[in-house]
């Protein structure tokens, strides 16, 4: 696609307040692949008003109107469905084929749960002699990161639109041409002008002016934990709500009646996945000390077939701190059994898929997110210490059990800290809530529950 050298607000793409721009660069090949506008706090301010005026409107249009209209953005998603995946290749670096199943398919998938959920959702419920509304909590601040481009901004759009919400989008700087394909596919699936603005920009500044407008009554920002501890607190001192989706350092524990061979090369796979660039992948393999050396030779193996397969990562900054990390873990005595910190290749953001054995629960790998494509495996010596492991860390987003039976699993899933576990190789839901425990994060998206965050509750006595 073509970038836009404008911003979408009001239903119409407009130009830019200033003349500076964000270059668009391929991770790949380091060549430039387009320029957007960098947005100011005018630019922000403009597209507030502009989803402002469209609130009222949108908000009064009956909720079986906003599923038909959710529905036809679902339709103009699949219909473009190879655009967005090579966009996002072209941005962020992933390979074309995960980019189809994943990266295009996934949002497509959450996009047609919230045009269902939009007509069936119960707006408002009788509680003794009340009635309970369920009322649009009004104009919605977005701020996604780059890591699954169009899946976060259409897991925060999606269930805003479908609550009554207007949106003001500030996508991440990284990867801003798939959200202007998505405010194409916004125009053509006819949503009203205003409903739905964007505005591209750098963090510090767009990310900033739109936390802190006094016209955006909820943030909702994915990001590091760095980050979204500023914008509570930008949140939190206007009194508006806020929905954070923040960092994670997540448990893969193989219980010693597990599969082993299908936990670790399972595990591996969800590490490499994205090149590592997941919030919720599992990071720390956690295996019984009599099945360790075997799950360690193992996981090496495995992480050696994906050398060739996986993408860059995203930028210069995050290919510096992925290798610096790695050179961290082996200062610090873990045992690297596979990659390293040289790169694999003469140009791009390459880094080689990494495995650390020896991995003590004090290790700043073991307790730091690293987004790249870096597992740590520790060993437990029962499953007291192993549960000890898995929540010793201040993050608490995903994670994952392997038992030889599922009672045994959930019963120890059950005791983790932490907001979504897969049992046994569970596959990812997009009706179950996401969200974190702890640091990873204040709120839930996907599903009702994601449509819950963008709603505000008005009770009738009768």
């Amino acid at each position: 696609m073509k970038a836009h050298d404008g911003m979408y607000i009001d239903g119409a793409w407009r130009p830019a307040a200033g003349p500076d721009t964000i270059e668009v660069v391929n991770p790949v090949d380091e060549e430039v692949v387009g320029r957007v506008p960098a947005g100011t706090a005018y630019d922000v301010d403009t597209a507030v008003r502009a989803a402002r005026a469209a609130l009222p409107g949108w908000a009064a249009t009956p909720p079986a109107e906003r599923a038909t209209r959710l529905a036809a953005l679902r339709d103009v998603l699949t219909a473009r469905k190879d655009e967005v995946a090579e966009t996002v290749t072209a941005e962020l670096g992933s390979p074309l084929a995960f980019s189809q199943a994943v990266h295009a398919s996934v949002p497509i998938a959450v996009a047609g749960s919230y045009a269902e959920l939009a007509a069936t959702f119960a707006f408002e419920e009788k509680a003794g002699n009340s009635t309970v509304h369920l009322e649009p909590v009004g104009v919605v601040g977005a701020i996604t990161p780059w890591n699954y481009p169009l899946h976060q901004i259409v897991a925060k759009v999606a269930p805003a639109l479908a609550a009554g919400c207007t949106v003001v989008l500030k996508p991440a700087e990284d990867t801003p041409l798939t959200a202007q394909l998505f405010a194409e596919a916004v125009h053509e699936a006819g949503l009203p002008a205003g409903v739905f603005n964007l505005v591209t920009g750098l963090g510090p500044v767009a990310g900033q002016a739109l936390a802190e407008h006094p016209g955006v009554d909820l943030v909702s920002f994915t990001g590091s934990t760095a980050v979204g501890r500023q914008i509570g607190a930008i949140a939190g001192a206007a009194i508006k709500k806020v929905a954070l989706e923040l960092g994670g350092k997540s448990a893969n524990v193989i219980l010693p009646s597990a599969d082993l061979a299908k936990a670790v090369n399972v595990g591996v796979a969800n590490v490499m996945s994205n090149s590592g660039q997941t919030c919720s992948a599992w990071t720390r393999m956690l295996v019984h000390r009599d099945q360790y050396e075997e799950a360690v030779r193992l996981a090496a193996t495995a992480a050696a077939k994906y050398g060739e397969r996986i993408g860059p990562v995203v930028n210069a900054k995050q290919w510096a701190r992925v290798r610096s990390y790695i050179e961290k873990g082996i200062a610090e005595g873990a045992r690297l059994v596979a990659g390293g910190p040289e790169s694999p290749r003469e140009q791009g953001y390459f880094v080689s898929p990494t495995v650390f054995a020896d991995v003590t629960p004090d290790m700043t790998i073991a307790q730091e997110e690293i987004f790249g494509p870096v597992l740590s495996v520790l060993r437990y010596e029962d499953e007291e210490d192993a549960l000890r492991i898995a929540n010793g860390t201040v993050y608490g987003l995903a994670g994952a059990v392997w038992a030889g039976g599922e009672a045994e699993a959930v019963a120890f899933a059950r005791r983790m800290d932490t907001g979504q576990v897969d049992i046994n190789g569970g596959r990812f839901n997009p009706l179950a809530p996401f969200g974190g425990y702890k640091q990873s994060g204040v709120g839930r998206e996907l599903g009702t529950h994601g449509l819950s965050e963008y709603l505000q509750t008005k009770s009738l006595q009768f």
